[in-house]
């Protein structure tokens, strides 16, 4: 029988802190950029919600992507068992 490891795949800290850090300059600076754009009520209400549109389109395809990932994942985990068992059944006397 072969032990086999499987190594998980988690960001460090560091990385992690980056991440929300630069979400949270590029949210102060968009709307800093908005309060300062010289037109009207509308248009800044405009991009605005545009914005938290893509912000939040964002957030929901990355959630979607690593769901799949992570149930293809579990799928794999699966068959090889299957797979690994019927050979062990059939080539062990």
């Amino acid at each position: 029988m072969q032990n086999t490891v499987l190594y998980e795949h988690n960001n460090t800290k560091a990385f992690y802190t980056m991440a929300w850090i630069s979400f949270g300059i590029s949210f102060i600076g968009t709307v800093a950029g908005l309060y300062l754009l010289d037109t009207t009520l509308a248009v800044k209400g405009f991009f605005a919600m545009s914005y938290l549109f893509t912000v939040s389109s964002c957030f929901t395809v990355a959630k979607v992507v690593r769901d799949k990932q992570e149930s293809e994942r579990i799928i794999n985990k699966v068959e090889n068992a299957k797979t690994e068992k019927l050979i062990n059944e059939y080539v062990t006397p």
